[in-house]
């Protein structure tokens, strides 16, 4: 579905999609947005939802990455390496999502242990590596 709605999206040919976002957000945009920092996050590392919509330019809406990632159908979206800003698996603990993603998290080299990931930090963004981690 995602390669679908990126097609769409890039040839202008979006003309309808399920839920709010296509129209009350500029999906041209904000969708291949997300899913490009998605796609950029490096393997072996997470970054929490509002660290997703943060690094694509939409401060304060990680409930929007969320709500993407709800309807991913794309295996090569690296879905899993999202997670809570605790570092939690945001999915139901014991659902087929939640060990799959248990599974491709340690597939990484990742350590998880009780549906959080332990040791994993987030990249330093560009302006934390200038001038500091925000107090």
């Amino acid at each position: 579905m995602w390669r679908v709605i990126e097609s769409k999206l890039r040839t202008g040919r979006f003309l309808s999609w399920p839920g709010p976002y296509a129209t009350a957000m500029g999906a041209d945009d904000t969708v291949i947005r997300i899913l490009a920092t998605i796609r950029a996050i490096p393997r072996g590392e997470v970054a929490g939802y509002g660290e997703v919509a943060r690094r694509a330019g939409l401060p304060g809406r990680a409930r929007l990455v969320a709500r993407l990632l709800s309807h991913n159908d794309d295996p090569s979206l690296p879905w899993h390496r999202v997670l809570r800003s605790d570092g939690r698996i945001a999915l139901p603990e014991g659902s087929p999502g939640f060990l799959e993603q248990c599974q491709r998290l340690r597939a990484e080299g990742l350590r998880v242990e009780n549906g959080r990931v332990i040791g994993a930090k987030a990249r330093a963004t560009f302006d934390e590596q200038v001038w500091g981690p925000p107090d």
